[in-house]
C-alpha cells in the first residue's frame, strides 16, 4: 500500500478528523449541488478555450463552449442532469446565464490571447519521505526562462481569512509537489476568484515550501495515529454548518456508521476523486 495525500483530503483532516473519516474511510457520498456543477462546467470551458488559436479566444467563443461542455459533462456523469429542474425553464436559464457570466468575467481578469499554458488540468504527484503527494492543477504557465505560475480558478467570491488560508494551503501544496518534481520553486501562485473578480497572488520561496512540507508531515503523522487508534474525533467550527454529514456527527446528536474492517488501510490511501468542483471554488 502506498501512503498518499491530496490537498483536499489534507484540508478535510485539518478542518475535522471525523470529516476525513466520513469521506476517506466510510466513503460517504457528498451530494453535488447545482453550484458545484456550475463550477465544474466553468473550469471545463476555461480549459477547452485554450484549444482555440489565440486570436479566437474571445468572450463570445467562450460563451459558445458552455452548452457543449455541459453536454459532455452530463454524458460522462448522467446524474448531473438531474441538478437542473426540467420543469423550471427559468431556473435552468438563470443557471446557464450565471455560468456564462463567470466565464465572461474571467476576461476582465486575464487576457487569454496573451497566454499559452504549458499544462491544463495537470495531474501532479511526488513522493516526500515515503508519502505520495498528489492532485490536479487547473493551469500551469511556464515563462521562457522556466519560471512557473500556478493558477487556480475559483467560481465563488474571494473568501474570508478563514477560507483564504485553506485556499493558500492548497496552492502551496501544489507548489511543493512541483518543486519536488521539477527542482524549481514556482515563482507565482495565483488564485482567480470569478465570483467577484478578484485575483490573489502569492510568491512562495523555499522557506515557505519547507514549512509547508513540515506541516504536511505533521498532519500525516496525526492521520496515521488516528488510523492506528480509530480515534477520529470531530472538531466543531463554523464550517459545521456546511458539512454534508452533520446529521451523523456525535457533536450534533448523530451516530457515525461502524468503522469498516479495513479502516486503517483505507485511511492511509485516500483516492484522488473526480473533478467535480466544490461549490465555493
Amino acid at each position: 500500500m502506498v501512503a498518499a495525500l491530496s490537498p483536499s483530503r489534507a484540508s478535510d483532516f485539518k478542518q475535522c478528523p471525523l470529516l476525513y473519516r466520513f469521506r476517506v474511510i466510510d466513503r460517504l457520498p457528498s451530494p453535488t449541488s447545482a453550484a458545484a456543477a456550475r463550477g465544474t462546467l466553468v473550469h471545463a470551458v476555461l480549459e477547452r478555450l485554450f484549444d482555440l488559436p489565440a486570436h479566437e479566444r474571445t468572450p463570445a467563443a467562450a460563451a459558445a463552449l458552455v452548452a457543449p461542455q455541459w453536454e459532455r459533462l452530463v454524458a460522462e456523469e448522467p446524474e448531473l442532469a438531474g441538478l437542473l429542474d426540467s420543469d423550471d425553464d427559468g431556473a435552468a436559464d438563470a443557471w446557464y446565464a450565471q455560468a456564462v457570466g463567470l466565464v465572461e468575467r474571467w476576461f476582465t481578469l486575464e487576457d487569454p490571447t496573451r497566454l499559452e499554458p504549458a499544462e491544463r488540468e495537470l495531474y501532479v504527484e511526488a513522493e516526500v519521505d515515503g508519502l505520495v503527494l498528489r492532485g490536479y492543477v487547473d493551469r500551469l504557465d511556464v515563462a521562457p526562462d522556466g519560471s512557473m505560475r500556478v493558477v487556480d480558478y475559483k467560481t465563488g467570491r474571494s473568501p474570508s481569512e478563514l477560507f483564504e488560508r485553506s485556499s493558500l494551503f492548497q496552492m502551496k501544496f501544489y507548489a511543493l509537489v512541483l518543486w519536488r518534481l521539477r527542482g524549481v520553486v514556482p515563482r507565482m501562485l495565483q488564485l482567480v476568484y470569478l465570483g467577484n473578480g478578484e485575483v490573489v497572488r502569492y510568491e512562495p520561496d523555499e522557506a515557505d515550501l519547507l514549512a509547508t512540507e513540515r506541516g504536511i508531515k505533521a498532519l500525516w503523522a496525526a492521520i496515521e495515529r488516528a488510523a492506528a487508534t480509530g480515534d477520529w474525533r470531530p472538531r466543531v467550527s463554523r464550517l459545521c454548518d456546511w458539512c454534508d454529514h452533520k446529521s451523523l456527527c456525535p457533536e450534533w446528536g448523530g451516530t457515525p456508521p461502524p468503522l469498516p474492517t479495513d479502516a486503517p488501510a483505507r485511511a492511509l490511501d485516500p483516492a484522488v476523486t473526480g473533478r467535480v468542483v466544490p461549490a465555493d471554488d
